[in-house]
């Protein structure tokens, strides 16, 4: 994982904590058998829930570090390049 991981979480959270705030404050419409106050305090909670998973997972993030080791070699056909990564997780 790198350290942008959690901005999807983040996004989502607000996503949700955004509708859930229409459907519990904005909305007037009554339905039977559906409660819109009850699902937006739902999404809410939820939303927060989301957005803090997605916080802690960017700031929590696996630190990466890479290493590029570059070699050219002549060869009788021409020169030869030889490149070697190693990633490491820290």
């Amino acid at each position: 994982m790198n350290r942008t991981t959690g901005t999807g979480f983040i996004a989502f959270g607000l996503v949700l904590i955004v509708v859930g705030a229409v459907l519990r404050f904005a909305m007037t419409a009554s339905t039977d058998g559906f409660d819109t106050e009850a699902v937006g305090m739902i999404a809410i909670i939820a939303g927060v829930v989301a957005a803090l998973i997605g916080f802690l997972l960017v700031v929590m993030g696996s630190k990466r570090t890479s290493t590029l080791r570059e070699n050219v070699v002549q060869t009788p056909g021409g020169t030869e390049r030889i490149q070697e990564r190693d990633d490491f997780n820290v």
